[in-house]
C-alpha cells in the first residue's frame, strides 16, 4: 500500500508539474510522428525549457508585485480578504490530500479520452490549474456528502468534462486572439477572457487594435514592450511609494533608499513580463509541431489548451492596458462592497496581471482599444465579486478568510457548493449528468467542424 501510494504520488508530482507534462506531450508526439532521437530529444527538451522560463517570469514578477501589493493596502489604508488559489491549496491538501490526488490523476485520464472519443478535441496542459482545481472539488465535493471512490470519480469526471469544454467554449475568441493558430486557452481564468471578448464585440472594433496605436516618432521607444512596461510600472510603484511613505517602504526595502527600491522592483517586473515572453516563444516553436503527432495518429484534429501566458504576445500593449484596466475594475469592485457592508476583496495584483492582462488580449481581439480596455474593466470586477460570493461556501469548509482568485474556480465552486447546500447530493448528480449531456449531444448533431468551435480552414469560419 506504501509502494502504491509513493507512485501515485510521484504521478501527481509530474502530472501537476506543467513543464513536464508539456514536455511528455511533445514527446508523444514526436514519437508518433517516428522523428529521429536527436528531434525528439531537442524537441522535448524546448518546451519543458520554454515552460521553466516562462514560470521563472511568472516568479519574478509575482516576487515583485508583493511589495506593491503592500504598499497600496497600507498607503490607501485598505484591509481585507486577498483572493489567493496558492492558500486555499494548501490548506486543502493538509485536509483531503489523497482526495485530490486521485481526482488530479482521473480528471488528466480522463480529459484525453473525452478529446478522443468526442467532438472536444483540446488536451488541457496546464497541470497547475488542474491541481487547484483538484483541490476545489474535493473540498465542495465532500461538503456536499460524498466521500471515498464516490467522490474520486464525480471529481475527476468534473474535472475532465471542464478541462476539455472549458478551451471550447470561447475557441471562436481564442482564434481570433491567435490569428489562426492551433492552440486553445487551458486556464481556469477563461470564463473571465471570454467574457472579456464578447464585451469587445459590442463596444469597438478590431481595426482599432491597441497594437496599431499611433504613437510619434519621438515617443517610438514605447513599441518596445520592456520599455514602456518599465515606464509604466515605475510611475505605479512610484505612487504607492509615496502614499505608503519612506519609513513602511524602508521595512520593505531591506536597507535600500525607499523610492530607489520602487523603481527597481517596476525595473524588474518589465524584465520578468519579457522572460514570459522569451519562454513563450520557446514552447511555441517546439510545441505545436509536436503536438500534430498527437492530432494524426492518437486523438484526431487534437488542440493544446495552453497557459494564459502564452497569449500574451499575440497583444503585447493590450497586455498593459488589461492588467490597469481589470485592477481599475477590482478597485471598483472593492468599493461597492464596502458600500454594500460585504467582505472587502483586495483586488490582488497576480490575478490582475495574468488575469486581467489576457482579458485584455481577448477584448482587443474583438474591440481593439476598447474592448481591452472595458472587456478587462468587466474581468476585474468579476474578480471581485465572485471571489466574495464564493467566500462564505469555502467558509463552510474550514477555508477561513481564502478564496480563490480566477474565474472558473469561483464560478464551479460556487455552483457545486448551492448545489450541494439546496438539493444535497442530488444536486451534484443533476450537474454530473447536464456535462455528459454536453458531451454526447454533439457526436449526434451536425456542426461545423470535426472540432467544436474550431476553425475550417476550408471556409474560413
Amino acid at each position: 500500500m506504501g509502494f502504491l501510494t509513493n507512485v501515485l504520488e510521484f504521478l501527481k508530482d509530474i502530472l501537476s508539474e506543467p513543464a513536464l507534462l508539456i514536455g511528455l506531450i511533445a514527446f508523444i508526439g514526436l514519437v508518433a510522428l517516428r522523428k529521429p532521437f536527436h528531434k525528439v530529444l531537442t524537441g522535448t527538451l524546448g518546451p519543458i525549457l520554454g515552460y521553466i522560463m516562462l514560470s521563472a517570469g511568472a516568479s519574478f514578477i509575482v516576487a515583485n508585485l508583493e511589495p506593491l501589493g503592500a504598499m497600496i493596502e497600507k498607503g490607501f489604508h485598505i484591509q481585507g480578504v486577498v483572493p489567493n488559489n496558492e492558500a486555499v491549496v494548501a490548506t486543502a491538501q493538509k485536509m483531503l490530500g489523497v482526495e485530490t490526488m486521485s481526482i488530479l490523476l482521473l480528471g488528466l485520464i480522463l480529459n484525453i479520452v473525452i478529446a478522443r472519443f468526442t467532438k472536444y478535441k483540446y488536451v488541457f496542459l496546464t497541470g497547475h490549474h488542474s491541481f487547484f482545481m483538484a483541490c476545489l472539488l474535493s473540498a465542495v465535493l465532500g461538503a456536499s456528502g460524498l466521500s471515498g471512490a464516490l467522490l474520486v470519480m464525480i471529481g475527476g469526471f468534473i474535472l475532465g468534462a471542464w478541462s476539455a469544454i472549458s478551451p471550447a467554449i470561447g475557441q471562436k475568441y481564442t482564434l481570433k486572439v491567435t490569428d489562426g493558430d492551433d492552440i486553445a486557452m487551458g486556464h481556469f481564468g477563461s470564463i473571465g477572457y471570454y467574457l472579456s471578448a464578447w464585451v469587445g464585440k459590442f463596444v469597438g472594433s478590431p481595426k482599432d487594435s491597441t497594437e496599431k496605436i499611433n504613437i510619434p516618432e519621438q515617443w517610438s521607444f514605447l513599441r518596445n514592450t520592456t520599455l514602456s512596461t518599465a515606464l509604466t510600472m515605475c510611475v505605479i510603484y512610484l505612487i504607492a511609494a509615496i502614499a505608503a511613505g519612506s519609513e513602511f517602504v524602508s521595512t520593505l526595502s531591506d536597507g535600500v533608499s525607499p523610492y530607489l527600491f520602487a523603481i527597481m522592483s517596476a525595473l524588474k517586473f518589465a524584465i520578468g513580463v519579457t522572460i514570459v515572453y522569451n519562454g513563450v516563444r520557446m514552447i511555441l516553436a517546439d510545441l505545436i509541431p509536436s503536438f500534430q503527432g498527437i492530432a494524426t495518429r492518437i486523438i484526431p484534429n487534437a488542440v493544446p489548451a495552453v497557459d494564459c501566458a502564452v497569449f500574451f504576445p499575440y497583444a503585447q500593449t493590450a497586455v498593459i492596458i488589461g492588467f490597469i484596466c481589470s485592477f481599475a475594475g477590482g478597485i471598483i469592485g472593492m468599493l461597492i462592497l464596502g458600500f454594500a457592508g460585504g467582505v472587502l476583496i483586495i483586488p490582488g495584483l497576480v490575478p490582475h496581471f495574468f488575469c486581467g492582462a489576457t482579458a485584455g488580449v481577448y477584448g482587443n481581439a474583438t474591440g481593439g482599444r476598447k474592448g481591452a480596455m472595458l472587456g478587462s474593466f468587466v474581468n476585474g470586477l468579476a474578480l471581485t465579486f465572485l471571489p466574495a460570493l464564493l467566500l462564505p461556501v469555502l467558509g463552510d469548509l474550514g477555508f477561513a478568510n481564502s478564496t480563490f482568485g480566477d474565474v472558473d474556480f469561483a464560478l464551479i465552486g460556487i455552483l457545486l457548493g448551492q448545489a450541494g447546500n439546496l438539493f444535497t447530493t442530488a444536486g451534484i448528480y443533476a450537474i454530473v449528468f447536464l456535462l455528459v449531456l454536453i458531451l454526447i449531444i454533439p457526436n449526434f448533431i451536425k456542426t461545423k467542424t470535426v472540432t467544436i468551435n474550431h476553425v475550417d480552414e476550408d471556409t474560413n469560419m
